[in-house]
């Protein structure tokens, strides 16, 4: 993600979320305190950016850098697309500010749901791993 002339990079198996205005108010009309909103287990936010996924260990065959041959890092992708809303536990979440903004890294063991627009979610994992 970039801002100015600043670049945020994700790594490993963590999520960038911007976070979505807590409830302050009830359905009835009821004003909640904060005290109440912070104790929430869950919360949500929209992906702004994703890290490659987990590492994956290199293969018993594989050579020396330096030789011919020689396979660049391999990674677990993750589910998570930029523009998709989760839900994760709220204590896995650290809260950053980026250039003035507010932003949480998720790790991806701590998101609950992902909501999606019309894409399909891919059942297998892609030919190149």
């Amino acid at each position: 993600m970039k801002r100015g002339n600043k670049q945020l990079l994700v790594v490993g198996d963590r999520v960038l979320v911007e976070p979505s205005k807590a409830q302050t108010q009830t359905k009835v009309g009821l004003f909640l305190p904060a005290g109440v909103v912070e104790k929430e287990d869950v919360r949500a936010g929209v992906v702004v950016a994703v890290g490659p996924g987990q590492p994956l260990p290199p293969p018993q065959d594989e050579q020396e850098p330096w030789k011919e041959g020689f396979q660049r890092p391999r990674y677990l992708p993750m589910q998570v697309k930029i523009g998709d809303t989760a839900l994760f536990f709220r204590k896995a979440a650290i809260e950053i500010s980026f250039e003035g903004e507010p932003f949480l890294v998720v790790p991806y063991g701590a998101i609950l749901v992902l909501v999606r627009g019309d894409s399909p979610v891919p059942d297998q994992l892609p030919p190149e791993l």
